[in-house]
């Protein structure tokens, strides 16, 4: 009875923790929340506006293509977090940084890739990876949590430097200027300041806790 007791305590707290992480954060000291948990104000869509959508606190991509959902203000050096899952395998999505409003976001700007890395259809190009910035720079190593479960990811772009950490593991850390040699594919790396924003590719993914910190103010 005392073991039967014990588990059941237990389910109880495996739970209860499930549910309080299933609920959306506060920005830590410094940050701004980018989402307001209700719509989408501040954000605009690039290409099929009804492919996002504030649900529950997250927002949503419904999946089915449709370009990016990019914020309206543009940011140059910044600490960016959120957090995002998928709801089923073989999802692929990005977040786009320093981006202008017009033009693919991996080239015109950068792209921080985000993809199911482990239940891709099809062999990956190492900069396909979680965490690379497309074309760009390869990931170190692969780091997501299984399909269902939140993934949080830090992107530090301050000057000619990007590093990006998902789940506590560094991915990226590079300096744009060793890549000269992709200026022309990619002018994006160039670019001081941009838009921020989530990629539209297939499948649904949910995005929370969307919150930046802008360096040197």
């Amino acid at each position: 009875m005392k073991t039967l007791v014990r588990v059941v305590l237990l389910a109880v707290v495996a739970g209860a923790a499930a549910r309080a992480d299933d609920k959306p954060g506060s920005p830590p000291e410094g940050y701004t929340a980018l989402f307001n948990g209700k719509d989408l104000t501040g954000w605009k869509a690039t290409g099929r506006p009804d492919q996002w959508a504030a649900e529950d606190g997250v927002i949503v991509c419904k999946g089915g293509g449709g370009g990016y959902l990019l914020t309206e203000k543009e940011y140059g050096d910044f600490d960016f977090r959120c957090e995002y899952r998928w709801v089923e395998k073989g999802g692929n999505s990005g977040v786009g940084i320093r981006t202008p409003a017009k033009g693919d976001p991996a080239y015109v700007g950068m792209e921080i890739q985000l993809i199911d890395d482990e239940g891709w259809p099809g062999k990956l190009a190492d900069y396909q990876h979680t965490g690379s910035i497309y074309d760009v720079q390869p990931a170190k190593l692969q780091a997501n949590n299984p399909i269902g479960e939140w993934n949080k990811v830090h992107i530090h772009c301050h000057g000619r430097h990007v590093k990006v950490v998902q789940n506590g593991k560094i991915l990226v850390d590079a300096d744009l200027d060793d890549y000269k040699d992709k200026y022309e594919k990619h002018p994006g790396l160039k670019r001081e300041k941009g838009h921020i924003g989530f990629q539209s590719y297939n499948i649904r993914v949910e995005f929370r806790n969307v919150w930046v910190k802008e360096i040197g103010k």
